[in-house]
């Protein structure tokens, strides 16, 4: 008897392990399965979505931050209409990437939802998405490099203070007793 009852037992516990559902679950109904509606509107609009975090986490700084925090860096006039320039060639850059990326992970879904896959089309559409997806964070990690020669070392320094990645110096005042 209490050989059937642990046998049962463990017949109901394994069909509720088998019950839970999938993280996945409630993303059948994304109009691209790999990508968010959040992934999608941010490729679309050129942002970068943590891409950059290499560069920006090494002390190399991004148009769009160095923009917002002109003033504090005393940018000249000449830097500010660099960095502006350079924000917005990369945001055209980086938004016709993004549709590219969006439109390659569309062809994949596209091809699984249809049943019209093989291991060749798989094989073409993952290199397509794959070489898109090196070419958006590409664009991002270059444009930060660019970013970087625009400023002055004291800049760099002090944007890494002002985004919270370093402390600012300590000034020391030195007392020197009297002798």
């Amino acid at each position: 008897m209490t050989s059937r009852f642990l046998w049962s037992a463990a017949l109901l516990f394994a069909g509720g392990a088998f019950a839970q559902p999938s993280p996945y679950a409630g993303e059948q109904a994304r109009a691209i399965k790999a990508l968010s509606e959040q992934e999608q509107r941010s490729l679309l609009a050129g942002e970068g979505a943590g891409l950059a975090r290499s560069a920006e986490l090494n002390g190399f700084p991004g148009p769009a931050h160095v923009l917002e925090h002109a003033d504090a860096l005393g940018l000249t006039p000449a830097q500010r209409a660099a960095t502006q320039a350079l924000r917005d060639a990369h945001r055209q850059r980086a938004i016709r990437l993004g549709q590219a990326l969006v439109e390659a992970e569309r062809a994949l879904d596209t091809a699984f939802a249809s049943r019209s896959i093989d291991a060749a089309r798989l094989q073409r559409l993952t290199a397509e998405i794959g070489s898109r997806q090196a070419a958006v964070r590409e664009e991002h990690l270059r444009t930060h490099l660019e970013q970087t020669e625009l400023l002055t070392a004291p800049q760099v320094r002090q944007y890494a203070v002002l985004r919270g990645y370093a402390s600012a110096p300590a000034t020391h005042h030195q007392h020197h007793p009297t002798r």
